[in-house]
């Protein structure tokens, strides 16, 4: 509810200010109610299903067992490392800084409302739309099974909202946002199949912790991986001018004449 809060405030302190700007994308006050009122709704009715949400007992605790659990997410049940939940922390917070990475651009610092609306749009999507499937389906987390861990820290809400995994979805929007927006401004850079390449690699270290650390199963933060990466590119492909915002300009070289399409 803290992340999502978070989103909700970036939308609503960036979305004036990013109206009106000249950049590749054109905001739209229309659009941007509904993408935002869509996303603050999933992320209420998944406030509720939190607060429904079952406390297992003692009972039900002992009786759980790791043969119910596919093979491939099995292993995951033995993990529970506080020094890989901790990186996963550092490598999330770290990612939701994306917007920051375009003030050292000269166009896009300018346009930087309209990007930090973007993301916060982005950010807020990527949000509700964990929570609501977290409490919808009630997963239980891999540490619920560890017979290491505290049955105090398995009894509590938390302990059933393994799928999918927030932070890396998170992650993965904010990196993959950064990726997109970096390519709109800079498409013909040679830096896009390095800045693409760190933009994966972080959501999925992120990902990696979150396994070692006994808070998700691998189909965890897979699915929060690919809901998070087609948030982040989602969200500014559907914010590009169209044809009818873009002036012709004509480029004319040392023996030839190309006609290109260029943003104003």
């Amino acid at each position: 509810m803290k992340r999502l809060k978070t989103s909700l405030l970036a939308v609503l302190i960036c979305l004036t200010a990013g109206l009106g700007a000249q950049s590749p994308y054109k905001l739209n006050l229309g659009k941007e109610i509904v993408i935002s009122g869509a996303s603050l709704s999933a992320g209420i009715i998944g406030t509720q299903l939190r607060a429904n949400v079952t406390i297992y007992t003692a009972d039900q605790l002992a009786a759980l067992d790791p043969g119910t659990i596919n093979a491939l997410d099995r292993s995951a049940t033995d993990n529970y490392s506080l020094r890989a939940h901790q990186a996963s922390n550092v490598l999330w917070l770290s990612s939701m800084a994306a917007p920051v990475f375009f003030l050292a651009g000269k166009a896009p610092r300018s346009h930087f409302g309209t990007i930090t609306a973007l993301w916060g749009e982005s950010l807020l999507a990527a949000s509700s739309l964990t929570l609501l499937t977290k409490y919808a389906a009630r997963r239980t987390r891999p540490f619920v099974y560890n017979p290491a861990v505290s049955i105090d820290k398995k009894q509590t809400a938390n302990a059933r909202g393994s799928f999918f995994s927030g932070h890396t979805s998170l992650s993965a929007a904010g990196t993959f946002f950064a990726a997109q927006v970096f390519s709109d401004y800079y498409p013909e850079s040679p830096w896009k199949p390095v800045v693409w390449s760190i933009a994966a690699a972080i959501p999925a270290a992120t990902g990696y912790f979150r396994v070692k650390g006994g808070r998700h199963f691998p189909t965890d933060v897979m699915a929060g991986y690919a809901v998070g990466a087609l948030v982040g590119i989602f969200i500014p492909r559907l914010h590009r001018r169209a044809r009818a915002d873009q002036r012709l300009g004509v480029q004319v070289g040392f023996n030839q004449m190309a006609i290109s399409w260029n943003l104003r």
